[in-house]
């Protein structure tokens, strides 16, 4: 009698804990349904479904110069049509950017850049789609972008390690290369980086002369390769050529040029941290070497005669990050003027046809309170015009709004 007393107890126990076991699981899965129902419109077609990253770059300088930016040239090369002179004198904005970027589907992506120039100005700086599943290595890229030729033309303004363009990409891409282009771009499967690609593009801009015609104005080619030197170096080297065929090009007081403009360029970058730990120290080597050759005839006048160059540049810059949010670079840039000959005299095109190397020397130091806000100052004694030397002081600072996409190696 004992026994069954016992038992019938046991099985109440074991009954009870079992329903209180069912009911908690009960409970369970009702928060979860409830949940599920609060998060389902943001996983559903709606409107929600695809909120794109929307991200604001903030820049501005304050800048002291001992020669007039607003009469800036680089003597013995040809102008470019919107000169990247230094930064106005006294305050100014600089080049902020709006970014927006998303995924539109499981086949592209598309991204945005809007700038907006301190003269209240709006410019598309990047409006393009890019491939996300073609596979075996091969993207496509369609729209207006920044070229990716050489190392820094595909790297964004605020984004440099130093506040302007090095002198070889002012004087032979205008400061950089953007085009309403398509790029066909292919990556090997290998454990050694092997990355090739062609661009073909409208040739809007310098050193083309934006044609009207059926055919691309404007072409590249480039190619890269790169890997690891242990745990705490990687690096990168590349070739690239470009292809233009200007017409009526303005060159210097009133001439223009009308011919075929070939450029190569070689890059190459090596970045240093130890263990791969960048975050307290690490330092980045950098240098492009550029050449050029033109060919055609100039017009200046009414009198039209033939005209041949070949002029080359380059640069080297190494920045070092010495301590946690502190870093300190040196640049160096030169110009060749190489061998230039008209039928034209030094009287007719006295900037083109003088025979000078220009250079320039900068150093910065900057500091970064985290990753979305930088300050920096940067002095450089700029001989981009014969027989002066501008001497050059300023501030910078760059603040980011948002979310941002990671920039390139």
């Amino acid at each position: 009698m004992q026994c069954k007393w016992l038992c019938a107890v046991a099985l109440a126990t074991v009954s009870t804990t079992a329903l209180a076991q069912q009911s908690e699981i009960e409970e369970l899965k009702r928060r979860v349904e409830e949940l599920e129902k609060q998060q389902a419109p943001a996983r559903g077609t709606g409107t929600n479904a695809f909120n794109p990253d929307v991200s604001v770059i903030l820049q501005g300088t304050a800048a002291r110069s001992s020669q007039d930016p607003n009469n800036y040239q680089i003597t013995g090369f040809a102008p470019t049509g919107g000169e990247v002179a230094p930064p106005r004198r006294s305050f100014s904005l600089g080049e902020s950017e709006l970014v927006v970027a998303s995924n539109i589907d499981p086949y592209f992506r598309g991204q945005l850049v809007a700038s907006l120039s301190p003269d209240n100005t709006v410019e598309v700086e990047e409006a393009f789609f890019q491939t996300l599943g073609l596979g075996n290595g091969f993207t496509v890229k369609g729209g207006r972008f920044l070229s990716s030729i050489g190392y820094q033309n595909g790297i964004h303004q605020h984004a440099w390690d130093f506040q302007d363009p090095p002198l070889p990409y002012k004087a032979f891409l205008g400061g950089r290369l953007d085009d309403d282009a398509v790029q066909v771009k292919w990556i090997a499967p290998t454990d050694l980086l092997v990355e090739l690609g062609a661009e073909a593009g409208r040739g809007r801009e310098f050193p083309a002369t934006d044609p009207n015609r059926n055919s691309a104005g404007l072409w590249t080619l480039y190619g890269h390769v790169g890997g690891d030197i242990g745990d705490s170096t990687a690096w990168r080297a590349g070739l690239s050529y470009l292809h233009a065929s200007p017409a009526d090009r303005p060159m210097d007081v009133g001439a223009t040029f009308t011919g075929t403009s070939s450029l190569w360029i070689a890059d190459f970058i090596a970045k240093w941290s130890p263990n791969g730990n960048a975050s307290v120290t690490n330092l980045k080597v950098q240098g492009e070497y550029f050449q050029r050759t033109e060919n055609g005839d100039l017009t200046f006048a009414g009198t039209s005669g033939g005209y041949d160059s070949k002029q080359s540049g380059w640069y080297a810059q190494t920045v070092y990050q010495f301590m946690p949010r502190w870093r300190v670079g040196y640049r160096y840039d030169r110009l060749s003027h190489g061998t230039v000959s008209s039928n034209l005299t030094a009287a007719q095109l006295p900037a083109l046809l003088t025979d000078y190397n220009p250079s320039r020397n900068t150093l910065m130091v900057d500091w970064s309170l985290s990753e979305f806000s930088r300050f920096r100052l940067q002095v450089a004694a700029d001989k981009s015009r014969a027989g002066v030397t501008d001497n050059q002081v300023l501030l910078q600072y760059i603040l980011s709004l948002g979310a941002h996409g990671a920039h390139t190696f």
